[in-house]
């Protein structure tokens, strides 16, 4: 679920850090890596985490890219909105994205950031979209047969108590989270995890994405376990989706059915799990 693509070294410090006030007064937290005038990519984090874990250390300066990273709303320094959709989020990264400079941006969604990078890919909010180990929609019918009973029962309860699904997210913690992840990690990818540089900076997004309490998460993981309410085959722009064969926690197919309902969409799978 941590924020890596295949790369060389691990997450830098960002390079710049601030907060944008929002048409409503809402106040939005984003980070950037990378020179001011690079190509802009604007990544929607994994799960929990915060605005403070970007790509590999240096890769985004070597290759010209300004990275943007967001806390979603009640997630790190963003103001919450009880009850927000996708389509909220799509509007915000508009926003944004004016207030920023960033034109069209490229957007990459890692994780549980993975269906908020394809609403804004659907509400026309990018110019190009890649998937990384993303979250797949669990609820979609062709699934039910091949989930797993712990997984299938959270998908009906958000189904059919998203209120009591969404109190029952809020209850989880840093800690808790961290402690999920180890457990549903291979070993390939605890050997990253584990590394006391990698630790460092994914249990301070993890523990920035909980400043605020879990209700941002909480609302985050109703919104991607639910039927997602865009349509993919209203993205039209360039979409590469990238699995690892080794993961077991986001996609039960590694993403194909979520290749073959979105256009044009390039599948590709790494032979390890992409963390």
């Amino acid at each position: 679920m941590a924020i890596m693509l295949i790369m060389t070294g691990y997450a830098d410090v960002p390079a710049r850090l601030g907060e944008s006030a929002l048409s409503d007064g809402r106040w939005l937290g984003w980070a950037e890596w990378g020179p001011l005038d690079g190509v802009p990519v604007l990544l929607c984090p994994g799960a929990a985490t915060s605005r403070w874990l970007g790509f590999g250390a240096g890769v985004v300066e070597a290759l010209g890219v300004r990275l943007v990273s967001v806390d979603r709303p009640g997630l790190g320094v963003s103001t919450p909105v009880p009850g927000r959709t996708f389509s909220d989020f799509a509007r915000d990264m508009r926003q944004l994205c004016v207030l920023r400079g960033l034109g069209d941006p490229v957007v990459v969604g890692n994780s549980q950031g993975a269906p908020f990078a394809l609403a804004c890919a659907a509400e026309g909010v990018a110019s190009a979209l890649a998937v990384v180990s993303g979250a797949d929609e669990v609820a979609a019918p062709e699934f039910v047969s091949v989930l797993g009973a712990d997984l299938r029962g959270l998908v009906e309860r958000t189904a059919c108590d998203p209120a009591g699904a969404e109190q029952f997210f809020a209850g989880f913690t840093a800690d808790a989270m961290w402690d999920m992840v180890m457990a549903g990690s291979p070993g390939c990818d605890l050997a990253v995890y584990q590394d006391p540089d990698f630790a460092a900076g994914y249990r301070k997004a993890l523990d920035e994405g909980f400043t605020q309490g879990a209700a941002g998460y909480a609302r985050d993981t109703v919104l991607a376990m639910g039927r997602w309410p865009f349509a993919l085959d209203d993205i039209t722009v360039p979409v590469d989706i990238w699995y690892g064969a080794q993961d077991t926690s986001h996609s039960p197919d590694n993403g194909a059915l979520l290749a073959a309902r979105t256009p044009g969409a390039q599948h590709q799978m790494a032979s390890r799990r992409m963390v």
